[in-house]
C-alpha cells in the first residue's frame, strides 16, 4: 500500500515536471492541447522511478539516455526520447526533462508535459507486487495531488480548463502479462485461460479510465499492447527458440487482448458524457518493423543493443555492458524497450492521427 509519504513524492515529481516543461510553442504556432498528461509503464516513464521508491527498476545508469543530450540517464528506458517526448513537441509542448530540475511554478506554464508512469507497472496490482513499481490504479492519486496544486496556483476554473482539454496518454499492461502469466505465472494458477486473465486486467483498466474521468479528463490515448511474442527477452524465455522467432501464441494472445479493448472502448466513451477515447495501435508498426526491418532502416530486431541483447534491461543494462554503434539500425535499445529509431517512427505515425481524431 503507498503512504501518504509516498504520494507526497508522487505530487513533488509531478508538480516539478510541471514546472520543467513550460510553454514551447512559438508565436505563430498555438498548441493543440494545453498539457499532455502521461499514465503507465516503462514505455512513458520519463524519471518517476528515479527518486527513493523500492524498486530496481530504473534506468539512471549509462547507457540509457544515450543518445540524449549530454548523454543524460535520467530515467528513460532507450537509448533516447520515448513516444511522449516525440507526441509533446510536435503538438508544440516543450519535451518531458529530468523530474529533479525545479523551477518554480507559475500561472503561465500552462503548455505543459507531466509524467505520473512509472517503469514497472501495470493495471495488476500484483505486478508491482514484484516490481515496487506505483501501479497504474494508483498513479491517479499522484494526478488529483497535482490537481489541487494546480487548482492552487491558477485557480479551480482553469485549473480544470487545462485538465479537460489535456492529451491524456496512457501506456501499459505489457508488465501484467510478462511477470504474471507468462515468466513468473503466479496469475496462471488463478486463472489458467489466458482469456480469463485478459477480462482481469481490462476490467482493472476500465476502472483506471473511470477514475481519470471523474478527475477531469476527457481526451484520452490508450495504448494498445506490443507483440510481446517479439520482445528479445520473451524468444529468451523459451530455450528451445534457437533461432529466436517471434513467439506466435504470445503474438495471438496480445491481438485477442487488443481486439477486446478495441471493442470496450466505445462502450466507455458512450457511457462517458463529453468524453473522447482513442485506441493507439502499438501492435501493428512494432510487427511490422520486426518483419520488415529494412523498409525502416533497421538490421537487427531480435535482440537489443545493450550487451547481448538477449537478457539484459534495467540494472542488468548498465556502464560495463557492450553497446551497438548504430543505434538506429536496432528495433529494441534493450531487451524489452524500443529504441528512439522505433519510438520515432511510432510517434510520427500516432500525431496526424490523434490530429484527426481530435477534429472530429
Amino acid at each position: 500500500m503507498w503512504t501518504s509519504k509516498t504520494i507526497a513524492l508522487g505530487l513533488f515529481l509531478a508538480t516539478t515536471l510541471l514546472a520543467s516543461c513550460n510553454a514551447a510553442a512559438n508565436a505563430t504556432t498555438k498548441p493543440l492541447f494545453p498539457a499532455i498528461l502521461i499514465f503507465g509503464d516503462s514505455t512513458v516513464d520519463t524519471g518517476n522511478n528515479n527518486y527513493p521508491l523500492k524498486t530496481i527498476f530504473r534506468a539512471t545508469h549509462f547507457p540509457y539516455g544515450i543518445d540524449l543530450p549530454k548523454k543524460t540517464a535520467n530515467g528513460r528506458f532507450s537509448n533516447g526520447k520515448l513516444v511522449s517526448d516525440i507526441l509533446a513537441t510536435k503538438f508544440n509542448i516543450k519535451p518531458f526533462v529530468p523530474p529533479f530540475l525545479q523551477p518554480n511554478l507559475s500561472d503561465q506554464d500552462i503548455v505543459t508535459g507531466v509524467c505520473f508512469a512509472s517503469a514497472g507497472a501495470g493495471y495488476d496490482d500484483r505486478t508491482s507486487l514484484s516490481t515496487q513499481a506505483i501501479p497504474v490504479l494508483q498513479q491517479p492519486r499522484m494526478f488529483k495531488s497535482y490537481i489541487a496544486r494546480l487548482k492552487r496556483v491558477v485557480g479551480d476554473k482553469k485549473a480544470m480548463k487545462i485538465i479537460n482539454n489535456a492529451l491524456v496518454v496512457v501506456s501499459a499492461g505489457t508488465n501484467d502479462f510478462i511477470l504474471n502469466y507468462y515468466d513468473i505465472p503466479l496469475r496462471r494458477l488463478e486463472y489458467p485461460h489466458i482469456s480469463d486473465y485478459q477480462d482481469f486486467v481490462i476490467q482493472r483498466f476500465e476502472r483506471f479510465v473511470r477514475k481519470l474521468y471523474r478527475l477531469g479528463c476527457r481526451k484520452i490515448v490508450i495504448g494498445s499492447l506490443p507483440p510481446i511474442g517479439c520482445l528479445p527477452i520473451q524468444m529468451t524465455a523459451k530455450f528451445r527458440n534457437i533461432f529466436r522467432f517471434c513467439l506466435e501464441q504470445e503474438n495471438k494472445d496480445s491481438v485477442l487482448y487488443n481486439q477486446k479493448l478495441q471493442k470496450l472502448l466505445p462502450k466507455i466513451e458512450a457511457s462517458l458524457t463529453g468524453s473522447k477515447i482513442f485506441y493507439a495501435d502499438i501492435y501493428d508498426p512494432m510487427l511490422e518493423m520486426t518483419q520488415n526491418p529494412s523498409k525502416y532502416g533497421f538490421k537487427e530486431t531480435k535482440r537489443g543493443c545493450c550487451g547481448t541483447g538477449f537478457l539484459e534491461a534495467s540494472f542488468m543494462c548498465n556502464a560495463f555492458s557492450p553497446t551497438c554503434q548504430n543505434r538506429s539500425e536496432f528495433v529494441f535499445f534493450d531487451s524489452i524497450h524500443p529504441s528512439e529509431a522505433t519510438y520515432n517512427y511510432i510517434g510520427n505515425g500516432l500525431e496526424p492521427q490523434i490530429r484527426q481524431w481530435i477534429k472530429a
